[in-house]
């Protein structure tokens, strides 16, 4: 079993029981206690888990998923800009890919005029998208009800037979040292996949996405450009001494 599926066990373990000891990790897991133990260390300097004696509690905030709903209302302003921006970068005849997420939902209006193709994993931007007669593929997967986001070997798949000019993908958390991520390893895995086919990549984040970390990484800093609002002066120093990082504030 792979380090990522075994983590995500013991990260299911945790959301459903709060607390688990050591042996119920081993028997999901079918993996030895050293093997567990040094899971436990890796997951807690990212600051996924607390140790306690003989077994882990949960750390909510890095593995919660907020629903789409929640997600909506929150930090509006900031993400409109955001996304008016996103699609200043689109260019007629581009081919692009747009993530699950509010973000890049709000970008849809803003693409209305123009002669693009767009590929989307969520389910929440297909009507948009129709309603402003964007031509749009939605790729195949399972459907995921509280994030609106289709996942799975399916959608990467179906991902895999496009090529994209321009990507924006959603993010949970960035931070310097851990990357962009979010509370999903398959919805993470989408978008690495996405990033992967596409000859320039955009993560979109509020500010208040700004040293957060979830669960599962998407990729580094520097793998794709930043397009956020306006940060604090220490943040954004942190940005500006790593030179290969690429920021835009709106």
């Amino acid at each position: 079993m792979l380090t990522t599926e075994r983590q995500s066990i013991i990260v299911d373990l945790l959301k459903e029981k709060q607390t688990v000891t050591i042996q119920d990790m081993i028997e999901a897991t079918e993996a030895s206690e050293s093997t567990i133990r040094r899971d436990l260390t890796e997951m807690e300097k990212k600051k996924l888990l607390k140790r306690i004696h003989g077994g882990a509690t949960w750390t909510e905030q890095k593995i919660r998923e907020m629903s789409v709903l929640e997600k909506s209302t929150k930090n509006l302003q900031d993400k409109k800009r955001i996304a008016q921006y996103a699609a200043s970068l689109v260019e007629e005849g581009d081919c692009v890919f747009l993530d699950a997420g509010t973000t890049t939902y709000q970008m849809i209006p803003y693409l209305k005029h123009k002669d693009v193709v767009v590929v989307t994993n969520g389910l929440n931007l297909v009507e948009r998208l129709m309603e402003h007669e964007i031509t749009a593929y939605l790729t195949g997967g399972k459907m995921k009800a509280k994030t609106s986001a289709v996942v799975g070997t399916q959608t990467i798949n179906s991902i895999k037979s496009y090529r994209f000019d321009k990507c924006f993908l959603g993010v949970n958390g960035f931070d310097i040292t851990y990357g962009y991520t979010t509370p999903d390893p398959e919805e993470a895995s989408i978008k690495q996949t996405a990033r992967s086919y596409a000859l320039k990549a955009y993560a979109l984040a509020d500010p208040s996405k700004a040293g957060k970390v979830n669960f599962a990484k998407i990729c580094e800093l520097n793998e794709a450009t930043l397009i956020t609002g306006s940060l604090p002066k220490e943040i954004l120093q942190k940005l500006d001494a790593m030179k290969t990082i690429e920021v835009i504030q709106t």
